[in-house]
């Protein structure tokens, strides 16, 4: 439905090296989204699955964030999954884009994710409000990969010990 929209109102994009396989970060990000992204991104305060079987292009869901008091409610649906690559989500209600993109890092077994996070369409009333929605955005978009990292590392760790 927006993905006819062509023009990208504001963009935020942060990457950072994880410590962990490209395969290891995409079945934390991509395969197991819905038990794992309210734990990077604690600001989703409900996921549902309105799908059925595992994430997939096409997969279908709903989420209730706050955002510095706001509340909002969103569904989305998956447009790109591509195993250990990328997994990429566009909203059917409202008009943004989450992607999420691995590639293997310096070292073998680290890994690059890169996340872009696009707002479709700011609303009118929004518009004198422009930069600091951008601002926001990019600072959102550093904290996911930094709590993907974060969240990731200690993982991986706990486990070796």
């Amino acid at each position: 439905m927006f993905g006819l929209l062509k023009d990208v109102q504001v963009t935020g994009k942060a990457n950072t090296v994880i410590d962990c396989k490209c395969d290891t970060v995409f079945d934390f990000v991509g395969a197991n989204f819905i038990q794992n992204y309210p734990r990077w991104s604690p600001e989703v305060k409900d996921l549902k699955l309105l799908s059925s079987g595992p994430i997939k292009i096409g997969t279908m869901c709903r989420q209730v964030r706050v955002d510095q008091g706001n509340r909002s409610e969103s569904t989305f649906k998956v447009t790109a999954f591509s195993e250990g690559r990328r997994i990429c989500f566009e909203g059917t209600s409202n008009p943004f884009r989450c992607d999420y993109v691995l590639e293997p890092a310096t070292q073998e077994t680290s890994s690059r994710i890169t996340f872009t996070f696009e707002l479709l369409k700011l609303e009118m009333y929004m518009k004198p409000f422009e930069k600091l929605v951008r601002f926001a955005i990019q600072d959102g978009t550093e904290k996911t990969v930094g709590n993907i990292k974060k969240l990731l590392e200690e993982t991986v760790k706990s486990a070796s010990k």
